[in-house]
């Protein structure tokens, strides 16, 4: 394993994989004198264990079973569940005449113990107390065919738990969409290697509680085998937000400054200023129109507010920032455009973000039409935020195109404009110099106005707290989606608001808080 590689895993984040390089791993083992069939009953009976320690009280399985070792693992399971008692019925998408080496294996263990063999019919019905999913596995790409399609519909229509051996049927494992028709899986039991397509867009949808089972190997032993992405854990927080000195100071924690809020729209800019203050910026401006200058003082008056009516008078605000954060409730009219003129202007870090974004998108495609060149619309000192609306517009596509290859749009707008980029969405991808990193954290509850704000304000609040940009990203998108899940838990996800993850965030942050440990906290 490589230094750098060891420095992420120490820091919190944990390694994925693309589907050829767990391919790639399963080749080097068995090379390497590791009996593939050995390998795949380890793995069966994992995944077995993991099934009784979930739903103990099942009696009887249902296991559909599709070529090659994802299937063969089906088959396993299936002997090794009738050996205990358990009544067993087994559907096979493919004709017993296409298996070979140890999927043929396989499927005369489970004959052998008694399992008998059923070929997949649209009407068949379904049995079992839990069903488990082996059908396709990693090496599903492109589009389903008509008996998986039938089998996946029946499964997921029947409202049983549904476990998937390595990866949900209709998943791919790279990151890709999930199609329309995918197993709804309630735990997925992954192998040898953790992968990025079970927590990014469809992925995230249809894996429910995933266990990662390495089976006794190391994929990062293999230094010519590099990750794809990393996953960001909560064990990240120590190593981004250390304990602060205890002679610190306002000037030493940075001065953040919001733009946004244009005559009518105030909300989200408030937002963003509060979220950035809670968490833990030494000072914080807000740039807003007029109008919003009163709500801004009665909701935090510690943020300094500030009412512009022209962006000419916004130049002397910025001369002492630490860090910009420039687009909630900017608008796209004569307002927000001077402002955002304005702010790229100046040299500074800075957070970009809503209709900064679209005005962005509309510079972009005008630079195409014609053959200017505009510097501004490459930065190394900018994090971009946008959601798939957003970055379909940043990148001339359709939103199922972003949506189809997260990971994909991800690396591509960071090529295109530099700097950091934050996807924003179920399993939020941050690209930067140093690669991808994904956050599997936060749910249906965060769907709400405003979100989207307060994670500017708490990427603009580390920034300017000594947080470098790729950092600050991956630590406030961290704490954006613990503090949702923290805020679902205590009253639900059905009317969580925006406003709610701050408190939440501050005790995320200060995870020490108490009266005889203050001394500890960040």
């Amino acid at each position: 394993m490589s230094v750098a590689a060891r420095n992420l895993m120490r820091s919190g984040q944990m390694p994925l994989f693309a589907a050829d390089q767990v391919r790639e791993l399963d080749r080097r083992a068995i090379e390497q004198d590791i009996d593939g069939f050995a390998l795949m009953r380890r793995a069966s009976g994992t995944a077995w264990r993991w099934l009784k320690a979930r739903w103990p009280g099942a009696r009887s399985l249902t296991v559909f079973c599709g070529s090659g070792n994802n299937g063969g693992d089906g088959h396993v399971l299936a002997a090794l569940a009738a050996q205990e008692g358990r009544r067993v019925q087994r559907y096979s998408l493919v004709p017993r005449e296409r298996l070979s080496g140890d999927a043929l294996k396989a499927a005369r263990m489970a004959d052998e113990a008694g399992v008998e063999w059923l070929d997949w019919r649209s009407d068949a019905s379904i049995d079992g107390d839990v069903i488990v999913d082996a059908m396709l596995g990693t090496g599903f790409q492109g589009e389903l065919r008509a008996p998986y399609v039938v089998a996946i519909e029946a499964i997921n229509g029947t409202g049983c738990p549904v476990l998937a051996i390595d990866i949900p049927s209709g998943v791919n494992a790279d990151g890709a969409a999930a199609g329309d028709i995918a197993i709804k899986a309630d735990v997925t039991v992954t192998f040898i290697t953790d992968k990025l397509g079970l927590y990014t867009g469809g992925g995230a949808a249809h894996s429910g509680e995933v266990v990662v089972e390495p089976l006794g190997l190391d994929a990062m032993a293999h230094e010519d085998i590099t990750p794809i992405a990393w996953r960001l854990t909560p064990e990240c927080l120590a190593e981004m937000l250390p304990p602060r000195p205890r002679d610190i100071h306002k000037g030493a924690l940075g001065f953040a400054g919001i733009i946004g809020g244009a005559p009518g729209y105030g909300g989200a800019a408030l937002l963003a200023a509060e979220a950035c203050a809670r968490i833990g910026a030494g000072r914080v401006m807000l740039a807003t129109a007029p109008e919003h200058v009163t709500a801004s003082l009665v909701r935090c008056p510690e943020v300094m507010a500030r009412g512009l009516i022209h962006a000419t008078q916004l130049p002397p605000l910025l001369a002492s920032l630490s860090v910009l954060a420039i687009g909630p409730g900017l608008g796209q009219s004569s307002w927000g455009q001077a402002m955002l003129q304005c702010a790229l202007e100046r040299s500074l870090p800075m957070v970009v973000d809503a209709d900064a974004l679209n005005l962005l998108a509309s510079r972009f495609t005008s630079m195409q039409d014609t053959t200017a060149h505009d510097t501004t619309l490459q930065r190394d000192d900018w994090i971009l935020t946008p959601h798939p609306g957003e970055a379909a517009r940043l990148l001339d596509c359709s939103v199922a195109e972003v949506e189809a290859d997260r990971p994909g749009a991800a690396r591509q707008l960071q090529q295109r404009f530099g700097g950091v980029v934050v996807l924003k969405g179920a399993g939020t991808l941050i690209c930067g110099p140093r690669g991808l990193a994904l956050c599997p954290y936060g749910n249906p509850g965060m769907a709400s106005g405003g979100t989207g704000d307060v994670l500017t304000g708490f990427i603009a609040g580390l920034v300017a707290q000594g947080l470098e940009l790729e950092q600050a990203a991956q630590c406030a998108v961290l704490v954006h989606a613990l503090a949702g899940d923290r805020a679902a838990g205590q009253a639900g996800e059905r009317g969580l608001l925006a406003s709610d993850l701050a408190s939440c965030a501050r005790n995320l942050i200060n995870p020490t808080m108490g009266e005889d440990d203050a001394a500890a906290t960040r």
